[in-house]
């Protein structure tokens, strides 16, 4: 049996993911397709365009199999974080033999070769690294520095440059780098990335990047939007926006963040996982002075500090994810396997998965206390017992909850904010 996995965030589905879906399928011919997908947050530290349950209906609809939600303590870290969390999953489901990601080098070798290096550590690219991080660069060029002085040093001078600056390549050694961690058998591919960049802001029709396609939503230049995205994404996105739904961007949270800011003291903030080297100091003068978000993060930025980092960074001071609980988190990833869609055909591979996995399946959220008390007193099952730690399942399927919980106060139509929506809402099956 072959499965393929992939990972995602679909904010939202457009044609270019539907190639990469395509491309990948036809890759490894798999009997099933599973996405792990970010949920109502994403990795660039902003909320999703559309809430998790529309983006699966979108995914389901597409070609997936299974949509797996990455647990919200995953979605807004690092790169690391975010890849560690992700093949966490796919890894944990005990049946995925193939991942399939897209790649600018498309070039596995060189992409392998580094991520032994990154996963390795060895002394003399660790003290290249160290030099570079003095200087005041941000990781990711002190790191890219450093693998360029370390690999021409030993005589092996592939691209690296370019590998170290493009998105999808850097998540790509990430990936390589978690299989390894996990000590995974999950066979790695790659898939030549198309036309648009990750981050290109400017529309260039069918294929366009997911940055430009928010932009036009944004703008509500929705004639622009089709043209990018499949027909159902299309009238997804079209019911959800009429609903009063989405679309949800980065300035809705201003009053939230803002007032969490300026309520904080310095000794809270350093708590906070990636509040370091005077970080507090900047989020607590120019969240004062700030009048939103954007001139907030760019007040706080730096030159060792990314746009994106402190935007990821906002968000865990707003959700109170400290430092400790994210260290604790990365050493055990991922506790369990939340479904948020799934096909008739999917439906068989989830029943396979109950009897292989050795972590419990949620497809009904509102249980999760009765799992939590099974994990304690190890009754979950008669016939096995699940590798869960219980109270770190119940940390970050919390966090879950509560995402969903603020993002629906994010909503143009108030009437809609209900409280304890993933409680509610309904696995969708198609």
């Amino acid at each position: 049996m072959k499965v393929l996995g992939v990972v995602v965030e679909y904010n939202p589905f457009h044609n270019g993911h539907l190639h990469h879906l395509r491309e990948a399928k036809t890759l490894i011919n798999p009997d099933y397709t599973i996405a792990v997908m970010s949920g109502n947050f994403v990795q660039r530290g902003e909320p999703a365009i559309l809430d998790k349950f529309s983006r699966a209906e979108v995914a389901v609809n597409m070609g997936v199999d299974i949509v797996f939600e990455l647990p919200f303590v995953y979605c807004i870290q690092d790169a690391s974080g975010f890849a560690m969390g992700s093949i966490g999953v796919l890894e944990r489901t005990n049946v995925v033999t193939d991942i399939v990601f897209g790649s600018e080098s498309s070039n596995l070798e060189v992409l392998d070769k580094i991520s032994n290096i990154l996963y390795e550590q060895p002394k003399t690219f660790k003290k290249l690294l160290n030099k570079h991080l003095k200087k005041g660069l941000s990781f990711p060029n002190a790191r890219k520095f450093a693998l360029v002085e370390y690999l021409e040093s030993s005589n092996y001078e592939p691209n690296v440059i370019d590998i170290l600056e493009q998105s999808n390549d850097i998540l790509g050694l990430e990936y390589l780098n978690a299989l390894k961690l996990y000590d995974s058998k999950i066979i790695p591919h790659t898939i030549q990335r198309i036309k648009a960049e990750y981050n290109q802001k400017e529309f260039t029709g069918e294929i366009s990047s997911a940055t430009a396609i928010r932009n036009l939503i944004e703008k509500n230049e929705m004639n622009k939007v089709r043209q990018g995205v499949p027909s159902l994404s299309y009238e997804v996105l079209r019911r959800e926006i009429e609903k009063g739904k989405a679309p949800i961007m980065f300035e809705d949270m201003r009053d939230m963040i803002l007032g969490k800011l300026r309520m904080m003291k310095k000794e809270e903030l350093i708590q906070i996982d990636g509040v370091k080297e005077g970080l507090e100091t900047r989020y607590s003068k120019f969240s004062k002075i700030s009048s939103n978000l954007t001139e907030l993060v760019n007040h706080v930025k730096t030159k060792r500090f990314t746009l994106t980092r402190v935007k990821r960074t906002l968000l865990k001071i707003f959700f109170d994810l400290k430092e400790r609980d994210v260290k604790l988190y990365n050493n055990h990833g991922p506790q369990y396997l939340r479904v948020l869609a799934f096909t008739e055909k999917g439906q068989e591979l989830l029943g396979k998965m109950k009897d292989l996995s050795a972590y419990p399946i949620i497809t009904t959220p509102s249980t999760y206390r009765k799992i939590y008390n099974r994990l304690n007193d190890n009754l979950l099952s008669s016939k096995k017992r699940y590798q869960s730690i219980p109270e770190i399942y119940l940390n970050q399927i919390e966090y879950d909850f509560l995402a969903s919980n603020i993002y629906t106060l994010l909503f143009k139509n108030r009437d809609l904010s209900s409280y304890e929506p993933d409680k509610k809402q309904r696995v969708i099956m198609l």
